[in-house]
């Protein structure tokens, strides 16, 4: 100092300037931002640019931290890790709803029985098992008879537990049974009822004169022409429709039933204007018809006994009611005025089973609100019964038919 040579340069400080860090952290969070594939937060960009406008760009270079160094700014590493996993968790959330709503879809206990290996799945079939009891043999014997799938086969045995029982068409069958033995003490006749002159008088059959009490469309199920055609009907709605409701429910099954007994009677008013309409056979030809189409439909799949001989003698028992019914419909009348029942019920119900019927029994416990061809059907049902209503209110005067009088 005093010999008047130049002041010694002082040396850098070993920490950097606050322009210098600033500069630094700024980098340090853009090279983490690019290889996390994230964005920088918002606060911590808004930090870092009011750090770096404190000090002057073009007095201070930037610095870049050496390799050793440690960044000082841990809790911004925190932030940035917690970012990235709540992001993972998100998107991993995101593909699930998704593969959720385009999945064909079960329930919540089907899919928690497939989670937690119900039951071992994978293992030996339902049908090698031993040591089962009569009820059980029974169900195991139902979920053979309907169910396609080994799969759900075990997982209706492991969950029906006869709560609530097949109570649907057993009320149906005893309450047909309860009108035509009333019909038959009244009449005093109890084969061939339909030829009874006082038979039409009866306040639940369908008649075209009477089409506007909208019950009968309904009510006439319980009316049947005489012993022999009750005795198939109930024989058939029993053996098909009760497993049937023990596999899908009564909400499911009886739904089928009724659309078939509605589409029976609007098919007749169509088809058959001039005559009336007495039976079950449109709900019983919805249920047997969509069975069978199922049961064509996976063959491979269904394990039932003597599946070959089963669906033969179901055809060949809708064919000879089917044909009793035409030779009833065109055997003269014992009332000239008005012919007997129609068969036409008999085509609307089998046209309902193998479509609206085969949707439901094929989609064993899914939900059917998920399934296009269920709204294709339910569509075009809706589409025939708005058809049907128009056509009673307006066709027959236009036609100008010569109606039955009213009995």
């Amino acid at each position: 100092m005093g010999d008047g040579s130049p002041p010694e340069p002082s040396r850098a400080s070993s920490h950097p300037s606050p322009a210098v860090a600033a500069s630094a952290e700024a980098e340090a969070i853009e090279v983490l931002g690019a290889e996390d594939g994230l964005p920088m937060a918002a606060e911590d960009n808004d930090r870092v640019g009011r750090n770096q406008s404190s000090a002057s760009p073009t007095c201070c270079p930037k610095a870049k931290l050496p390799n050793h160094q440690p960044l000082t700014e841990q809790p911004l590493l925190s932030r940035i890790q917690c970012d990235t996993s709540r992001g993972q968790k998100h998107t991993r959330k995101h593909w699930k709803a998704l593969f959720d709503q385009m999945s064909n879809k079960r329930s919540n206990s089907f899919r928690q029985a497939i989670l937690q290996g119900n039951r071992r799945l994978c293992s030996k079939a339902l049908l090698e098992e031993t040591g089962l009891s009569l009820s059980q043999r029974l169900i195991r014997h139902v979920a053979y008879e309907t169910l396609p799938r080994e799969i759900d086969r075990k997982w209706y045995y492991d969950s029906y537990t006869c709560c609530p029982p097949p109570w649907f068409m057993i009320a149906i069958t005893i309450v047909e049974v309860a009108f035509f033995l009333y019909n038959g003490v009244v009449l005093d006749r109890f084969v061939l009822q339909v030829t009874h002159p006082l038979y039409l008088k009866n306040s639940l059959l369908y008649h075209p004169q009477l089409r506007a009490q909208a019950w009968r469309y309904l009510t006439y199920i319980f009316m049947h022409a005489g012993i022999e055609h009750l005795g198939l009907n109930v024989v058939l709605q029993l053996v098909v429709g009760v497993p049937l409701e023990m596999v899908h429910g009564a909400a499911r099954i009886g739904f089928v039933y009724i659309a078939g007994v509605l589409a029976g009677s609007l098919a007749v008013s169509i088809a058959d204007m001039t005559a009336p309409v007495v039976g079950s056979s449109g709900g019983v030809y919805a249920l047997v018809s969509a069975h069978l189409a199922n049961i064509v439909m996976n063959w491979s799949g269904m394990k039932c006994q003597f599946k070959l001989l089963r669906v033969a003698v179901a055809l060949i028992c809708m064919s000879f009611e089917f044909g009793r019914a035409v030779w009833l419909r065109f055997y003269p009348s014992a009332y000239p005025p008005c012919p007997h029942p129609s068969f036409v019920a008999h085509l609307g119900g089998v046209a309902v089973g193998i479509t609206l019927g085969v949707v439901i029994l094929r989609n064993y416990e899914q939900r059917l609100q998920d399934q296009s061809l269920w709204w294709i059907f339910s569509s075009m049902y809706v589409v025939f019964v708005l058809f049907a209503i128009f056509w009673n209110i307006f066709a027959y005067s236009l036609l100008d038919l010569k109606l039955p009088p009213p009995p």
